[in-house]
């Protein structure tokens, strides 16, 4: 679609090309700002900014953080002995808006992928190997219930079969889910995964 600015059309394209946002959203967020005081935009403008200065990888989970290590690898109250593996930071944060996990984390960044070309060495898995080495009592291990997530999920627990306890998170029928309206994967995976009462 054709606007007439130049500058709006710039705007609307840049924000159309974020993950989850389509044209009409775009539109709205730049008309928005268009219409938001100078002091708003420069303090989106500067927030911006200053995430890609500031904001990197901590060096003992790869989570996003502003200093050398994580609030989660530093915080005592967390048990340390327990490594839950997630392919990225936003895994790790649905895991932590559920406030049940009081272990650590670690950031794959991503899953194996030999169509996409993603082998182990692309991935965090030597370093996991080596927290795993430091004394570690179990991994859980939280890939994605992709065919990708699955098969790196498979491909860790082979590795760390005879180091450490492993563990992978549950899969099945959502909670207030109906049976009828879940594919037959998951239905098959509930299955597989029932627990005694």
């Amino acid at each position: 679609m054709k606007y007439s600015s130049q500058s709006l059309e710039r705007l609307i394209e840049a924000f159309n090309r974020l993950p989850g946002i389509g044209v009409k959203s775009a539109q709205r967020m730049a008309l928005h700002l268009l219409e938001a005081s100078r002091e708003e935009c420069e303090n989106l403008s500067k927030a911006i900014i200053d995430l890609k200065d500031m904001v990197g990888r901590c060096s003992v989970c790869f989570n996003l953080t502003e200093d050398e290590t994580c609030d989660i690898c530093r915080d005592v109250r967390r048990n340390q002995q327990v490594i839950c593996v997630v392919e990225e930071p936003k895994d790790l944060l649905a895991i932590e808006r559920t406030a049940g996990y009081r272990g650590v984390f670690h950031v794959l960044g991503g899953a194996l992928s030999p169509l996409e070309g993603v082998k182990e060495s692309d991935l965090r898995i030597r370093e996991l190997m080596a927290r795993v080495d430091d004394g570690i009592q179990e991994v859980i291990l939280a890939t994605n219930p992709t065919v990708e997530g699955e098969m790196t999920a498979a491909h860790l627990g082979r590795l760390l079969k005879n180091r450490v306890k492993v563990s992978r998170i549950a899969r099945g029928i959502p909670y207030g889910g109906a049976l009828e309206f879940n594919d037959a994967v998951t239905v098959a995976k509930a299955m597989e995964g029932r627990i005694d009462l």
